[in-house]
């Protein structure tokens, strides 16, 4: 999976980028965020209308394996998208964390065998028709979105500085 910015094959790059993103940057970034926290912590939510870090970790399981495993990998997937954020029965963070890293991995499988000739071609994911290109920007952007609330919660329940860019 070792690219460099000056490989000519930019479509290739860009699939190899967004795998870079998610398995060894976003998803060791989650760990790290929600490591010190407690179950009561991870389903906090200041109010009702909030999600809570479970919740959220749930939705992006569901959004990364309907996107990439079920639409890009034609993969079984069943997804329950309301449960996700209705969710309120404290699943142990090892769970969720154990759901994250499959769903990640199996999404990397499928960007690893994803042939370049179908980033244009159209996909039908949820009520969206979408070319391959843009539902693998789309799964990218949205981990780092939700991932960008988790780690802010995260800091708001500990109150420590995650350390990530000490530049």
């Amino acid at each position: 999976m070792e690219t460099t910015p000056f490989n000519p094959d930019l479509k290739q790059y860009f699939i190899d980028s967004c795998r870079t993103k998610l398995v060894k940057e976003y998803l060791p970034k989650m760990k790290a965020a929600v490591a010190e926290l407690s179950d009561e912590d991870v389903w906090w939510r200041e109010h009702e209308s909030n999600n809570s870090i479970g919740n959220l970790i749930l939705h992006l399981v569901g959004n990364v394996s309907e996107w990439i495993v079920l639409s890009l990998g034609n993969q079984e997937f069943l997804r329950n998208r309301n449960q996700e954020f209705n969710e309120r029965n404290h699943l142990p963070l090892s769970e969720l964390l154990s759901r994250l890293d499959l769903a990640v991995q199996a999404a990397d499988q499928v960007l690893a065998q994803f042939p370049v000739e179908k980033l244009g071609e159209k996909f039908t994911i949820q009520k969206y028709e979408v070319s391959g290109m843009e539902a693998i920007l789309h799964v990218t952007e949205h981990f780092s979105y939700h991932l960008g609330q988790i780690v802010y919660i995260s800091k708001l329940r500990t109150g420590r500085d995650l350390k990530f860019y000490n530049l």
